[in-house]
């Protein structure tokens, strides 16, 4: 009788240690989605688009990295440049002075767009803090919930902002994703990705931008909200005419 006693513990503990062993970090579960998505492809070639118009590059000069936006007009091409500390306009191709809190808006605009862009691969930015936050099932399918905040060194402007991602358990794939902004009166929004595509080997999607019917909710709570249809769209973000040329 002891040895069935001592077996059937012998199981039970091993049964424990291999839940433990399964359960993934946020990182690790970032890190896959990464590696999914494009991993080191995304520091190798060249991605240019267009959102809304306005056509988007992303470059890479000697290991640093080059965000471009550029409006076309009747008589002038604007060219905006964000390198890493610095941000510069162009009027074809002659330099102009803007003031720096102009200069900042422009920034943050630029990057905002790159940066839902190039998701997931942002998320192991140095100035990220990732916690998280348990499984969840939406839509019938299993997701981990991962917060992402900034830390305020690196973290830009808008460092106090909130994210919430939903990675997707077979695929690692961030289906949707939500943020808690707080410039121009704040709020927050929830994405639903879709027409996801590979161009050489890179993950992309479009958007469904929804938000709360109800402003007075809880970012963390944002996904039943989704499930249960109190979420109003507010428009589609389409990436358009999407190429990827290797960096020489």
């Amino acid at each position: 009788m002891k040895n069935i006693i001592l077996i059937l513990f012998v199981i039970l503990f091993n049964s424990c240690i291999q839940k433990v062993e399964k359960q993934l970090s946020a990182q690790k579960i970032v890190d896959r989605s990464i590696e999914v998505s494009g991993g080191k492809l995304y520091s190798e070639q060249q991605v240019s688009f267009f959102f809304r118009g306005k056509k988007y590059i992303s470059d890479i000069n000697q290991g640093k990295k080059i965000l471009k936006r550029i409006t076309f007009t009747d008589s002038i091409e604007i060219k905006d440049v964000k390198r890493h500390n610095s941000f510069e306009r162009f009027f074809n191709d002659s330099l102009i002075h803007i003031p720096d809190t102009i200069s900042s808006r422009y920034s943050n605009s630029v990057n905002s767009v790159h940066y839902f862009s190039r998701l997931p691969y942002g998320l192991n930015d140095p100035a990220v803090k990732k916690e998280l936050l348990g499984e969840i099932k939406i839509k019938d399918k299993d997701y981990y919930k991962v917060k992402v905040t900034f830390s305020k060194d690196d973290g830009g402007d808008d460092f106090d902002d909130i994210y919430i991602y939903w990675f997707n358990k077979e695929t690692f794939s961030p289906d949707y994703l939500a943020y808690e902004f707080h410039v121009n009166g704040g709020g927050i929004r929830f994405r639903e990705a879709f027409n996801e595509r590979y161009i050489q080997n890179i993950r992309f999607v479009d958007y469904n931008n929804l938000k709360p019917k109800n402003t007075k909710v809880s970012i963390f709570k944002i996904d039943s909200l989704f499930e249960n249809g109190e979420l109003e769209l507010l428009s589609k973000i389409k990436l358009d005419s999407i190429k990827v040329v290797p960096i020489n």
